[in-house]
């Protein structure tokens, strides 16, 4: 004899354990190791939900729940408006070969009336929704990650080689305010590699070039001119965000010559602001991120500048136009991360990069205790000759 909707429903619940919402309210409280997933519909979720949740409708469970949750020995409660669809969801990540399931009885509805915590999406439009659809499958960024990355302020400092592809990438996440530092014109040579650029733009300045790329592909993004180069004298404006709104969350490094490299670093020690460093060199890059005081500073990596002899320009020895891509890329994703807080960012380790043999590295780099910057007796407590410190190298 065929099952009814109702006999099917009980036998499931006899082979599902259940749990009360009192008790996901106690485990949520002392942070015990749970993960919530939520089975309603989008439209549903959006009007609140438990939290911590990961949104994940039930027609999409099959599909997306290894992707969402891969560790199937995870602690895992669903829940849904009333317990019905949150039990049937529990029963296929059994079959699935989930092995700590459980689902939370009565639902959402409940949850609310007991005046339990909740918490809404930020508001995104209809628009940013389909733009960036793609990031909002991911737990790990989903409606809460984008609008925290909408609200976001990353500087970059130079519209060039590593700037371009930061740049483009960063606009293209939906980062909201992008700053960019650099008083160069667009000239033809620079096309090789900055893709921010293009050739009816030559003699343009790079940052006007620039924003006027970022609004096409973006017009969540804003952008931030600053058409100068960065000083001593300027640097505490700048890294401040005087008049933008606000200080700067992350700085991205795209300078090309280490007097502005070592201002950066005492400029963002000063300001407690991260900075995603990248170089690249002929064939090589490297990139590396510096948290003040958490990891070493560029000082702790590079005590002293090389001599000039030994460390050319990309104008004297050449570059690859692609390395610009592959490490600025590198640098937007570290910031991301960072505005995310995500993943490992790559403090106290340099990634290295040999294109003509395709091989990354990776070397530690430690926190030197008697670094002048960032040490434990720090004595460059203010900004000094730049130029003059590196010529003596």
């Amino acid at each position: 004899m065929a099952q009814t909707y109702a006999d099917l429903i009980a036998s499931i619940r006899k082979s599902v354990k259940e749990v009360s919402l009192d008790e996901v309210k106690r485990r949520l409280e002392t942070r015990a190791p749970m993960t919530l997933l939520d089975v309603r519909e989008k439209d549903e979720f959006r009007a609140g939900f438990i939290p911590g949740a990961i949104s994940l409708p039930r027609g999409f469970l099959e599909i997306q729940v290894e992707q969402k949750v891969p560790d199937k020995n995870a602690p895992i409660v669903l829940y849904c408006a009333g317990g019905t669809r949150s039990a049937l969801a529990a029963k296929t990540l059994q079959e699935l070969g989930y092995t700590n399931v459980e689902s939370a009885n009565p639902g959402f509805v409940r949850w609310k009336d007991l005046g339990y915590p909740m918490e809404t999406p930020p508001a995104l439009t209809e628009a940013q929704r389909e733009r960036y659809g793609r990031h909002l499958l991911l737990p790990e960024v989903g409606e809460v990650g984008q609008a925290k990355l909408l609200k976001s302020r990353v500087l970059l400092l130079g519209a060039g080689g590593l700037g371009s592809p930061a740049a483009l990438y960063l606009a293209a996440a939906g980062v909201g305010t992008i700053g960019l530092v650099d008083a160069d014109t667009v000239d033809a040579s620079n096309l090789q590699r900055q893709i921010l650029h293009a050739t009816s733009r030559i003699g343009t300045p790079k940052v006007d070039s620039a924003q006027k790329t970022i609004a096409e592909l973006n017009p969540d993004v804003k952008v931030v001119q600053y058409k100068e180069r960065l000083t001593s004298e300027n640097v505490d404006r700048i890294f401040s965000g005087e008049g933008t709104g606000g200080p700067w969350q992350v700085v991205v490094d795209g300078c090309d010559n280490f007097p502005t490299r070592y201002l950066v670093n005492d400029a963002s020690l000063f300001h407690k602001i991260p900075v995603v460093h990248g170089s690249i060199f002929r064939f090589d890059g490297q990139a590396t991120t510096f948290q003040p005081f958490e990891g070493p500073c560029y000082r702790c990596m590079y005590p002293e500048p090389p001599p000039p002899h030994l460390a050319p320009s990309c104008q004297e020895a050449g570059v690859l136009g692609i390395l610009c891509g592959i490490i600025g890329t590198v640098q937007a994703t570290e910031a991301i991360k960072l505005l995310l807080g995500k993943g490992h960012p790559l403090t106290g380790r340099l990634l290295t990069y040999d294109s003509l043999n395709m091989k990354f590295r990776e070397l530690r780099v430690r926190r030197d205790p008697s670094c002048p910057a960032c040490g434990k007796n720090p004595t460059i407590k203010g900004y000094i000759d730049y130029e003059g410190f590196c010529a003596r190298g």
